[in-house]
């Protein structure tokens, strides 16, 4: 098992297509793969103005607003409303997607997986002292709280908001997150998808 501390501090804003707003990586798989090539993504955005989200086919995506409040309009006329108390929202990248005008300020968490390869579980955790965490192929916790330790046997990283560890080949030993006081992160576990064979 290894840990990989990835620093909200380190990350380079990239404008949107439709100027909305800025996107920030946290990580992808492979290393350095781009927005066609990726198995998956994580990224948070900084959301300004309302407007349709990029199409992405063959990708499922899962949203989960941080700060602020965001409706999502879907082709059909579904309605989804999302916020830090809401669960996120899982939709097919491929599906035209629109976003209301925000009533202020909205930082989400998008999570991205190439269909057919693999799949991501998104969990919301909120504890008190200290939280296991059962392990998967991939795991990243997105601290949304400061003080928030994640560590397996010697290997302790100390978390600031919004700082993320990426867990690679977590098979094995479980993780264990630890806060002073009450915290909170999310928790994106990824799966690999079994290809049947001939």
């Amino acid at each position: 098992m290894t840990l990989q501390l990835l620093r909200a501090q380190d990350r380079s804003p990239t404008p949107w297509k439709n100027g909305g707003g800025v996107t920030r990586e946290i990580a992808v798989f492979p290393p350095g793969a781009g927005l066609n090539t990726f198995d998956w993504r994580v990224s948070m955005a900084s959301v300004s103005a309302g407007g349709p989200f990029s199409i992405f086919p063959g990708v499922d995506r899962v949203l989960a607003v941080l700060e602020g409040e965001l409706t999502l309009r879907f082709e059909g006329g579904s309605t989804t409303r999302l916020s830090p108390a809401t669960a996120p929202a899982a939709f097919p990248g491929d599906v035209p997607v629109e976003a209301e005008t925000p009533p202020g300020p909205v930082s989400d968490l998008n999570v991205m997986t190439r269909r057919g390869a693999v799949r991501a579980d998104v969990t919301h955790l909120d504890f008190e002292g200290g939280s296991v965490v059962g392990p998967a192929w991939r795991t990243l916790i997105l601290a949304l709280d400061g003080g928030l330790r994640v560590g397996e046997g010697g290997t302790v990283q100390q978390l600031d908001r919004f700082d993320a560890v990426l867990v690679e080949q977590a098979a094995g030993e479980p993780l264990r997150l630890e806060a002073a006081g009450p915290g909170s992160a999310y928790r994106i576990n990824f799966h690999r998808v079994e290809r049947p064979t001939d």
